[in-house]
């Protein structure tokens, strides 16, 4: 059963209290086992007014769960999606405050500064390589205001809960490094990543949808369903091609993209 306005309103306002309080909140699809997608990007719709009205500014877009390793762990067969805000971006090889966050984690992946507008339906691969101002490495900061796991029934947070916390969106850490989008092979863009040295995951553009301009292809289609597009300026996280690693406070990320470039921040 979908959810009340204000059933939305009310998860979105206990997420953004637990973003300012560094908190968690409980399980929101064991609160209520109906909730789909439709409320979920509802919840993050209402959680991104409240940002917004608090001073935030967007300023562009994140696409996550496009690799099929993590869709089956989730048993979803779709990519799902966030906003990126102003005070997410930390400067490439500098310091990312852990007290800012509750559970930091990582992923590398390849991100698309936009040019033009994207605005669907019917965006194909050719609109966006036409819409793409540059293209560069990346790093994304995941954190959660959601419990993994309910302590009383163990169930387990689903993506719909994810949706809903905007993604589990917290940072991005850009490379020095803009290629144009047709200088490499996307599919054959990869990274070696370390923490503090030791090689923690490795992985190809490939991973995500096969090419990712594809996950560019499936946000800007996905928006127009709700009125809404890619707009020139945006920056857009394609996609991660690695498993998200831990960061703990202390920890140093690299990301080693080759020819591409290459990416760390270190969590102090």
């Amino acid at each position: 059963m979908s959810l009340t306005d204000a059933q939305r309103d009310a998860f979105a306002k206990a997420l953004f209290d637990a973003d300012r309080s560094q908190s968690q909140i409980p399980v929101i699809s064991q609160q209520h086992p109906g909730l789909d997608m439709e409320d979920a990007y509802a919840i993050q719709a209402a959680l991104v007014r409240r940002f917004v009205d608090a001073g935030r500014v967007i300023r562009g877009w994140k696409i996550g769960l496009t690799s099929k390793a993590m869709q089956y762990a989730l048993d979803i067969d779709i990519p799902d999606s966030g906003v990126l805000f102003e005070d997410m971006f930390f400067d490439n090889g500098g310091e990312v405050p852990t007290a800012r966050f509750i559970a930091t984690r990582i992923e590398a992946e390849i991100c698309f500064i936009m040019k033009d507008d994207l605005q669907g339906p019917g965006v194909k691969a050719a609109d966006v390589i036409a819409a793409t101002k540059s293209i560069c490495p990346s790093l994304e900061i995941l954190d959660t205001r959601i419990i993994p796991k309910d302590p009383d029934t163990g169930a387990i947070r689903k993506v719909t809960d994810t949706i809903s916390d905007n993604a589990a969106n917290a940072g991005i850490v850009l490379g020095d490094e803009r290629h144009a989008i047709d200088a490499f092979d996307l599919r054959w863009v990869g990274a070696i990543v370390s923490r503090d040295g030791e090689v923690e995951e490795t992985g190809l553009g490939a991973g995500v949808l096969n090419d990712p301009v594809e996950g560019i292809v499936w946000l800007a289609n996905r928006l127009a369903q709700y009125g809404d597009k890619i707009s020139a300026g945006d920056v857009v996280l394609s996609g991660s091609f690695i498993r998200p690693v831990q960061a703990p406070r202390g920890s140093l990320i690299e990301a080693d993209f080759g020819a591409f470039g290459q990416v760390s921040c270190r969590f102090v």
